[in-house]
């Protein structure tokens, strides 16, 4: 392996523990004894969930080769996993506001667990339903697990600051160091063990058991609307008028809309950018690498949501931009580093550069999470919250399915270029929120300050 992928990971890794070492009382929220006891409970469950899925992603394309199916017929499986959950998980995700969020989580669980199970089979039709099963737990791991949080927590009457703890702890633990140990871990079942594509599979159900089990055993019940004349259509159409009635919800769905598309986007990309003639990279190392960037930004945002300002509705307009620009970076090296024309090889110049782009969007992208929870939390009201979110998702995953369906189509230059424009508009469209989310403040402490000049008058 070439030095350069050494010095960038070990550059992130002293960066991250700098950061981490070098945080003050004013980086630092103090909280409960209680409080700390939820919030550990809920990062072991949430790094478990985390840890199924991440084993399975660097896996579901080389078993389905295995298996002996082509391109077209492994897009197609993708294609029915994202279409899933824009459909089936719309809906079953729903259902958590009304039928209950751990009951939602437990079903992630049992829903995933089959979904690995199907992987055993070398059969096109079993491997769609698991696919399937796998659009489904997606919609309900990035829904019911927040949602869940978020109305123990209120319920449990923690201070609110303090959710911005949980949020950015389980990004830095699921989203980066879970995902690194998961691919290491999946690796070593693999190569080392040699026990086949499917091992990582049956490692990820035996994690989601015995996450369910801990949800099972610790976990209390909470509703969104559990009212029993609202029917399903009710709810949806509850959730629209939510979303239509409330400038600040949409933009807060058209923002993650536009930053995920992007980010699953970049997904299917970055290994083609890096290798446009067949260089030789080593996916693994790479992928924790950017991880490990993404365990940076989570780090980053902690400090940032621990202080009062600046607002994240400020600092996140910052975040698109530079995101923005870092995914501009295999256009700009398309015109001014020569392409190389030689097959084969180490990665060059241009790949080089192009991966500590790569390394700073990953490091937005672990800003992002905890951010963009803070704001649900804020602005997405409780009684519809995991049918707001769901809806969220319902444009992501469109997109996708039109990315993937034409990922041949257009060059990957231009694949990036409109990456990029998307999260510049994603910065306009911030910028509306926080001009919003002021106006609002100042039109509530304008109210108050009337109401005190008119408590004496009153006596």
């Amino acid at each position: 392996m070439e030095a350069f992928y050494y010095l960038v990971f070990g550059a992130l890794s002293a960066v991250v523990f700098g950061v981490e070492l070098s945080k003050t009382t004013k980086d630092r929220i103090n909280t409960s004894p209680a409080f700390n006891s939820f919030k550990n409970n809920y990062l072991v469950v949430y790094s478990l969930m985390m840890a199924g899925d991440w084993l399975q992603g660097p896996y579901v394309y080389f078993l389905y080769t295995t298996y002996g199916f082509g391109k077209g017929e492994i897009g197609q499986l993708f294609i029915a996993g994202f279409g899933s959950s824009m459909l089936f998980g719309t809906i079953v995700g729903s259902l958590a506001d009304k039928q209950g969020r751990r009951r939602a989580c437990v079903t992630y669980c049992i829903t995933y667990i089959l979904s690995c199970i199907t992987k055993h089979s070398p059969q096109y039709r079993v491997l769609m339903i698991g696919r399937v099963l796998g659009g489904i737990a997606t919609s309900l791991l990035f829904s019911s697990f927040e949602s869940w949080l978020v109305a123990e927590h209120n319920k449990r009457g923690f201070d609110q600051q303090w959710l911005s703890l949980t949020f950015s702890k389980a990004i830095f633990l699921g989203n980066g160091l879970v995902a690194i140990l998961s691919g290491l871990f999946g690796n070593f079942l693999v190569d080392t063990f040699q026990l086949g594509p499917v091992a990582p599979f049956d490692a990820a159900a035996c994690f989601l058991a015995i996450g369910m089990a801990v949800i099972l055993s610790s976990w209390t019940e909470n509703y969104g609307d559990p009212s029993e004349n609202k029917d399903l259509i009710a709810q949806f159409r509850g959730a629209a008028v939510a979303i239509a009635s409330d400038e600040k919800i949409a933009l807060l769905g058209a923002i993650q809309s536009l930053f995920e598309g992007s980010m699953y986007t970049f997904v299917f990309l970055w290994t083609p950018a890096l290798s446009p003639n067949d260089e030789e990279i080593p996916h693994g190392f790479i992928f924790a690498t950017f991880m490990l960037a993404s365990m940076l930004g989570s780090s980053i945002a902690s400090r940032l949501m621990a202080r009062s300002s600046p607002r994240v509705e400020s600092y996140m307009q910052i975040v698109f931009i530079v995101s923005s620009a870092s995914l501009l970076l295999p256009i700009v090296t398309s015109f001014l580093v020569a392409p190389s024309k030689v097959k084969g090889g180490g990665i060059s110049l241009s790949g080089c550069l192009q991966m500590l782009g790569f390394c700073t969007f990953e490091a937005c992208v672990g800003i992002f999470w905890p951010s963009i929870m803070k704001m649900r939390s804020q602005y997405i009201p409780e009684e519809a919250r995991s049918t707001i979110m769901n809806f969220f998702r319902i444009p992501l995953n469109i997109f996708v399915c039109v990315v993937l369906y034409n990922v041949n189509a257009f060059p990957i230059t231009v694949m990036f270029g409109m990456c990029s424009i998307f999260l510049v508009v994603a910065s306009i469209l911030q910028r509306r929120l926080l001009v919003i989310a002021e106006k609002q403040k100042t039109e509530v402490w304008e109210m108050k300050e009337r109401d005190n000049e008119a408590e004496p008058l009153n006596i």
